[in-house]
């Protein structure tokens, strides 16, 4: 570590006391892009008096993700999500986060993909046959409804959706609306308290179903039977607490971020007719108008993967990644001291010329054996995060989006009526403004 190196640079904008925090707020992409083309690959911005060095680049971003845990720590920028979830995953002190990580991957593993998979096309079936055979949705709205869906059908179970999963789909909104960068948790306000009693309810929902789950370990096969069969090392079952935090937080992100990318999925193919047409030839050539698609087809679906992971690129639900330095720094020509924080922006990193060709261009052709453009570098795709802390769902998100891109395409004819959506940056995944399709059924599926 060299003590003599300067700290990154400031962005230009600085407000006295506040700093950046409003713009941030505001227009955190038009901020970040300001302090890329005024200091490169490393800068900072204030939040208040808290300092944020923001990085911009793939050798920098594998710093990031290959030093969490070491230097950087990754629990004390998401405290925010605590009161929601609990100590659970990445939210959790490190030996926790360790104590729990094996139960995801478990719950996660190739062979229940194939259980997944079959959920989520009778989800998107069931949602497809509601439609009628003509009329206009509002795509963001409507996949935001069918994510949860699959998410409480896959992590839940039928017994528990059908039984009481509507009332604690509501439930959740509370806990979703409650989120909050700034005011203490704690403090007496009405979505706070909202969001205590919701988590009180859910719990209290969810402890007779873990009971009888303990009963009876071999009548179900879902995400919350697999955690309420695992133990920790010394044998402990995991607490109704945790075990709600973890389902929660699963929720959160299995349906959150799918959504967001799901809509812009459709959304870009039916901006993009050419492709469009690519995507509508594999379809009627590996799974026409009646098939199902087969979990081994889904490799079949190779134009769709690649529009899905250009989605990812160019429509990241998840762009911004943070971290604590717990130990200073060397970035670059910088050092970041201790107590800052890093960040990475997919948005922006997702954008450069130097690692995408005409990256401002929906071409989803780049991913393709003959280009391989994602294959410069190990982190120059980071829409699901890198190293240890890379989503573990990823893949669970991924196969969502393609069956829900290919079952529509393949039963309907598509017009986009919004022609220009706009991104929406909440606290929790972007996702599109409001965005109206005219539909159609075909002839052969009616």
């Amino acid at each position: 570590m060299n003590k003599n190196k300067p700290p990154p640079p400031i962005v230009s904008g600085a407000k006295p006391i506040l700093g950046h925090a409003l713009e941030f707020q505001k227009d955190r992409s038009s901020l970040i892009r300001r302090g890329y083309e005024e200091f490169g690959s490393v800068f900072c911005i204030k939040l208040a008096n808290q300092r944020v060095a923001v990085l911009i680049d793939p050798d920098l971003h594998k710093q990031f993700y290959m030093e969490t845990d070491k230097k950087l720590g990754i629990e004390k920028p998401y405290r925010f999500l605590r009161p929601l979830f609990g100590d659970v995953l990445f939210m959790a002190p490190h030996e926790t986060y360790l104590e729990q990580r094996p139960f995801v991957i478990q719950a996660f593993r190739r062979e229940k993909m194939v259980h997944y998979i079959k959920v989520m096309q009778q989800q998107v079936q069931l949602w497809l046959d509601d439609l009628g055979t003509a009329g206009e949705i509002e795509i963001v709205a409507e996949l935001g409804h069918l994510t949860q869906c699959v998410a409480g059908y896959a992590f839940m179970g039928d017994d528990f959706q059908q039984q009481v999963g509507e009332e604690f789909w509501r439930l959740y909104e509370d806990l979703g609306k409650s989120i909050d960068l700034i005011l203490p948790p704690n403090w007496p306000l009405p979505k706070f308290i909202k969001r205590d009693r919701a988590k009180a309810r859910m719990l209290k929902i969810l402890q007779p179903v873990i009971k009888e789950r303990r009963a009876y370990p071999d009548k179900y096969d879902d995400f919350l039977q697999d955690f309420v069969n695992q133990r920790y090392k010394d044998g402990r079952l995991i607490e109704d607490d945790v075990l709600l935090g973890l389902m929660l937080g699963l929720m959160f992100a299995g349906h959150e971020t799918t959504a967001g990318q799901a809509a812009w999925t459709i959304i870009q193919l039916l901006q993009n007719q050419d492709y469009l047409t690519l995507v509508q030839d594999e379809i009627e050539q590996s799974v026409p108008n009646g098939e199902m698609i087969e979990p081994r087809g889904m490799a079949k679906l190779k134009h769709i993967s690649w529009a899905v992971r250009e989605t990812e690129r160019t429509r990241p639900s998840a762009e911004l990644n943070m971290r604590t330095v717990e130990e200073s720094l060397d970035v670059g020509d910088y050092l970041v001291p201790k107590g800052w924080l890093v960040q990475t922006d997919a948005g922006l990193a997702h954008q450069l010329p130097s690692l995408w060709k005409n990256p401002q261009k929906f071409d989803p052709l780049r991913f393709a054996p003959d280009r391989k453009e994602d294959k410069q570098h190990r982190f120059s795709l980071i829409g699901f995060g890198g190293g240890i802390h890379k989503c573990t769902g990823m893949n669970f998100a991924n196969n969502e989006m393609i069956i829900i891109t290919a079952l529509l395409f393949q039963q309907f004819d598509l017009e986009l009526i919004t022609q220009s959506p706009t991104i929406i940056r909440g606290v929790g995944a972007n996702k599109p403004s409001e965005t109206w399709i005219r539909y159609k059924r075909k002839p052969d599926s009616q």
